[in-house]
């Protein structure tokens, strides 16, 4: 079974079990309020949709937090909307359990997904697009390295009225100067 892992968290194949974990996620208000998806799902959509993943989907992993007494599925990341000719995905992320929000899950499933996806799959571009009321998950992403790109006007109805979706993304030689700065914090204090 594929899996990686860093000192917070381990990124490993989404399975079965976890379609009920993802069922009550989308029907959490505090947790669905933030995705760019509408609303509550079945189980029966969640296991359709594991499946399809089993079947060569896209790289989605659930994320498994390993710096807890017991490990545990919290959310899920990956690419999605992959181009090989132009080497660039957009990257997604739930952190779905509300008892691990804030606490750094996110941003480390990133770099572990980051370290993925411009090391072994040699991507140039990864992008993501992200609520503008969602300030958390802004600063998540400006934390591992995001950059802002651009806006999208009133492009999300939700909750009566519409938002904007903020655009960002990291290149492969912004994401190689970070890795290789916090390596050599030297060198990154001369930047």
């Amino acid at each position: 079974m594929f899996s990686f892992a860093n000192d917070r968290v381990r990124l490993r194949a989404i399975n079965m079990a976890d379609a009920e974990d993802y069922v009550l996620w989308y029907a959490d208000t505090k947790i669905s309020r933030n995705l760019s998806t509408y609303g509550p799902t079945s189980l029966e959509f969640q296991r359709n949709w594991v499946s399809g993943l089993a079947h060569g989907g896209e790289p989605i992993f659930a994320v498994e937090a390993i710096d807890r007494p017991e490990s545990k599925h919290i959310g899920n990341v990956g690419f999605y909307h992959v181009d090989q000719r132009s080497r660039q995905a957009e990257l997604g992320i739930m952190i779905g359990d509300r008892a691990c929000l804030g606490k750094g899950y996110g941003p480390a499933a990133m770099r572990l997904l980051l370290e993925y996806g411009f090391g072994e799959l040699n991507y140039h571009r990864i992008y993501l697009q992200v609520l503008s009321f969602n300030e958390r998950a802004i600063r998540s992403y400006e934390k591992v390295g995001f950059k802002h790109e651009g806006r999208r006007r009133q492009s999300f109805y939700r909750e009566g009225q519409y938002h904007d979706d903020v655009q960002m993304r990291i290149l492969r030689p912004e994401w190689d100067a970070l890795v290789s700065g916090a390596q050599n914090p030297q060198a990154a204090e001369n930047c």
